[in-house]
């Protein structure tokens, strides 16, 4: 079937052909609703009554709907019309590998990036449980965003008790760029790419993608295939028994580790290749680091990988991370003699989803991680781990733990929790609170026993002896403006600190002092954290992890700054990235694209009902992160992408994602209108803050509801259509995040609070008859739930008792006179206190543990039905580990 320009497939309109395969047909088309150019791709009228091909193109459609990834072409949309079954994908500009392989070999620079490009989406797909099957340089396009994968139509979910698809279509490409015969047989993929298991009929795993990225490595650095044959027999034959020319004797000029990684790859033994698409990623960025420096193009390079791991030999991953510690320690060495080592990457799996951001810290000496993440119960707690052994210390009593940080000897760890800061010992002994934080937000620790920290998320840093007592204020601050996550500089007086909420050119990196309550600023525009280390202040602007030379004598900066890895997982909202910095030479980072979630049902007794959404790609943190249409029908959820967040809404039917923002700001908190037809979010621009109003459909034109130079979030719409809880500092609170009601029909704004000075107010949520209003307040010195009437506020019950955590706000579900408050408690449970109105007064009842008290430390979405009965979660993916990045002498290659 043959489409014409003008043709319509539901809101799509045709506009021309873009090619055709095999297995589809695809189109440049306009969706009317958006406004914006997609690509349709259309199962062809020969195949549309071959079962397995529909089979086939509707695996395509599943598979594509589960990854979401800058590195996979995105699915927008699937759709029936008549006899046609089309896909509706992200249009992407550029050419494909094979028709850029048709003008000859790539550069070995670009052989690397797009490489690793690459590695990044396969090693997505793969932690989704995807294996592509059919990688090769006519599924990834080369776009000015970098290296797309497509075409995941012979995809197949690599976990237990799937079932194998054999008997489809096998392919053998002529030279690169030309179109494919087809020749029906028993395997799966096209020949020159496939792994020798695959040849053979074999169950295909991870392992042979990385197979078939070998090849396509080898292709893009030669301009040759790896394995040639003139008829399907041949090129059998060839990947079976036959290795391929090495690339340095086509390409004299290319890196001996490139050879030897890509040789790795196309092993005939799967036990024998790089097990996963990190590892290979971090050989590349090893050779692209190496080729930095002069004297070492060409040279083999030492990498934390230096063998491949077999799955089936464990023992080998901590064989690895002694390496880690060898190359740490040699480090120390290497800056003695002439010729510095260069860096070194290197990966260090955690076990279990890490916290939010924020989450892990290394000793001083660069020995010790500790970092938080949650145990099969879904607890968040303290581990410690020496980077010289296979497994964390689990620390028992650190339930609930948050940024943590180091004694200057690194024989204990300070952390926030319960309200309170607390230390322990780093064998687990000891457990002491030091004093109250009732919203901590970072803290630093001197070798004379002073920890400097900051208390809460509005105000300035204090200062407190390690042993315990009251804490001194040092810093203060005015309006809304906070700051957070002080780093002791060398002489354990002055400390470096974080300036957030500001207004424009406020905001960065400022310098303090334990003796002085002035502070200067030292760098403007940080976007996180910053940490000074071996003659450097590191930070993260826009995403970028760079490094700037800095006099730790004269406290000023010396030289410009430089890259030293794009795409850290950053939280802007916090002001907080995922780096950390030893004074050995040791730097640990992790991605912005780590921490995918997926979405599960749950009834209130915690059993699991179904996945709704298999992935929701990485939510972003802080409040309100994503929330369920009263619908029912879709989510709406913040997702980062590294230098910002972007609203995406999913279809609990099709589990399949639409982006609703497509600016390159951080765009955040998203609450449903009560027809489902309309969201609220915050818009976080260069000088200001945005309460905007967007139809979720295309229809009309975004609307600015508030415009604040302070954070605003809403986080809740009233079901009577007429107000919208927000947070914010539209009345100068002095310093306090205000609780305020916009009235949609008069356009006016009332505060909840008539004393500001009160505490912080947010995360409310109106009853359904809107005569009440529960929200989060710290009065008392930390957070707790209560509930006003409204609108005249006459009145005031406090339903916790023992904590709320501010990462969830209020929910309020029921109807008629029996409804209930849920919210988080601060060990992460969630907890409904029933509500009865009895003669215009509130009537609480006894609190309940839901979810037969699991805890959701790990989840960034939590939501309810209107009813009550069911309870939406995002859960780290199943059998989850985050992969941190490791780099050794990481300084080498940064200018001074």
């Amino acid at each position: 079937m043959s489409l014409t320009a003008g043709t319509k497939l539901g809101p799509y309109e045709i506009q021309s052909p873009l090619g055709a395969g095999g297995m589809g047909e695809v189109y440049k088309a306009r969706d009317t609703r958006l406004d914006r150019t997609v690509a349709i791709k259309i199962l062809p009228s020969h195949l549309s009554e071959n079962p397995e091909a529909k089979q086939r193109f509707d695996r395509e459609a599943r598979t594509i709907s589960s990854l979401n990834h800058p590195n996979i072409c995105t699915l927008h949309d699937v759709g029936e019309q008549g006899d046609v079954g089309y896909l509706v994908m992200e249009f992407l500009e550029g050419e494909t590998l094979a028709e850029r392989l048709r003008k000859g070999p790539l550069p070995v620079d670009q052989v690397l990036k797009n490489g690793i490009e690459i590695c990044e989406g396969l090693e997505k797909a793969h932690r989704s449980g995807v294996v592509h099957r059919d990688l090769k340089p006519g599924n990834i396009m080369l776009t000015k965003m970098g290296a797309k994968l497509m075409d995941f139509g012979l995809a197949k979910a690599s976990q237990a008790g799937a079932t194998a698809t054999s008997g489809l279509t096998a392919t053998l490409t002529t030279p690169p760029g030309g179109h494919p015969l087809t020749a029906q047989g028993v395997v799966v993929g096209t020949f020159q790419y496939m792994s020798p298991e695959q040849v053979e009929g074999q169950e295909a795993d991870a392992r042979s993608d990385i197979f078939a990225l070998g090849a396509v490595l080898y292709e893009m650095a030669t301009g040759k295939r790896a394995f040639e044959g003139k008829t399907v027999a041949s090129a059998m034959a060839a990947v079976l028994e036959r290795d391929p020319a090495p690339i340095s004797s086509l390409q004299p000029m290319a890196p001996a580790a490139l050879d030897s990684t890509v040789k790795t790859c196309l092993d005939k033994d799967p036990d024998e290749r790089w097990q996963t698409a990190h590892d290979v990623k971090l050989q590349l960025r090893q050779i692209t680091v190496g080729r930095l420096q002069p004297g070492v193009i060409g040279s083999t390079t030492v990498g934390l990988a230096a063998a491949p791991r077999k799955q089936n030999r464990p023992y080998l991953r901590w064989a690895a991370i002694a390496l880690i510690a060898a190359a740490a320690a040699a480090a120390g060495y290497f800056a003695h003699v002439s010729h510095p080592a260069p860096p070194v990457w290197g990966g260090l799996n955690v076990t279990g989803e890490l916290g939010e951001e924020g989450s892990f810290v290394l000793s001083s000496d660069g020995r010790q991680l500790a970092y938080v993440a949650a145990d099969p119960q879904g607890r968040l707690l303290i581990l410690v781990r020496k980077l010289d052994s296979p497994r964390g210390l689990q620390l028992e009593g650190t339930s609930g733990a948050e940024y943590p940080f180091w004694s200057a000897d690194g024989r204990s760890v300070g952390f926030f929790a319960d309200g309170k800061l607390k230390r322990i010992e780093a064998d687990g002994q000891n457990l002491q609170t030091v004093c109250d934080a009732p919203n901590g937000r970072g803290g630093t620790w001197n070798r004379d026993g002073l920890i400097v920290f900051t208390p809460n998320a509005v105000g300035g840093i204090a200062k407190v002896s390690a042993a315990g007592g009251t804490a001194v204020p040092i810093t203060q601050t005015g309006e809304s403006i906070n700051h957070r996550f002080p780093h002791f500089l060398p002489d354990g007086h002055h400390f470096l600190f974080t300036q957030a909420y500001g207004k424009r050119g406020q905001d960065g990196i400022y310098m303090g002092s334990t003796e002085s309550p002035e502070f200067k600023l030292i760098s403007a525009g940080a976007s996180s954290n910053a940490a000074y280390a071996s003659g450097y202040l590191l930070l993260v602007r826009d995403g970028k992890l760079l490094a700037q030379p800095f006099d730790s004598r004269r406290l000023q900066l010396t030289g410009a700054p430089s890259l030293v890895s794009d795409g850290v997982r950053t939280a802007f909202d916090r002001r907080v990235a995922d780096f950390s910095v030893a004074q050995n030479g040791t730097l640990v980072f992790l991605s912005a694209m780590a921490g995918g979630q997926r979405l599960v049902w749950f009834d209130r007794e915690g059993k699991e009902l179904g996945v709704a959404v298999p992935d929701i790609g990485n939510p972003t943190s802080g409040l309100l992160v994503g929330t369920l249409s009263p619908s029912g029908e879709r989510v709406a959820v913040a997702r980062s992408r590294g230098t910002g967040s972007d609203i995406w809404m999913y279809s609990l039917q099709t589990a399949l994602g639409t982006r609703l923002t497509f600016t390159d700001d951080f765009n955040e908190s998203p609450v449903w209108s009560p027809d489902s037809n309309n969201i609220v979010f915050t818009r976080n621009l260069t000088d200001h803050y945005e309460l905007r109003l967007k139809s979720v459909f295309g229809a009309s034109e975004e609307r600015i509801l508030v415009k604040s130079t302070g954070n605003t979030l809403a986080t809740a719409w009233s079901r009577d259509r007429r107000f919208i809880f927000y947070a914010g500092d539209v009345f100068g609170a002095n310093g306090k995040a205000q609780g305020v009601v916009l009235d949609m029909e008069g356009g006016s704004h009332k505060a909840m609070v008539a004393t500001p000075s009160q505490g912080n107010v947010f995360g409310g949520s109106f009853s359904p008859d809107t005569k009440w209003v529960a929200y989060l307040s710290d009065e008392t010195g930390r957070l707790e739930v209560y509930v006003t009437s409204f609108p005249n506020h006459l009145g005031k019950w406090q339903l916790s008792t023992g904590g709320a955590d501010g990462a969830l706000g209020t929910i309020w579900t029921g109807t008629g006179p029996q409804t209930e408050v849920v919210f988080r408690d601060l060990q992460s449970h969630l907890i409904s206190v029933p509500v009865r109105e009895q003669g215009g007064s509130l009537s609480p009842g006894a609190p309940r543990v839901l979810l037969g008290g699991r805890s959701l430390a790990s989840s960034r979405f939590t939501d309810l039905t209107r009813d009550g009965k069911r309870i939406l979660a995002g859960l780290p993916q199943e059998n989850a580990s985050t992969p941190l990045t490791l780099l050794l002498n990481w300084t080498k290659n940064l200018r001074r």
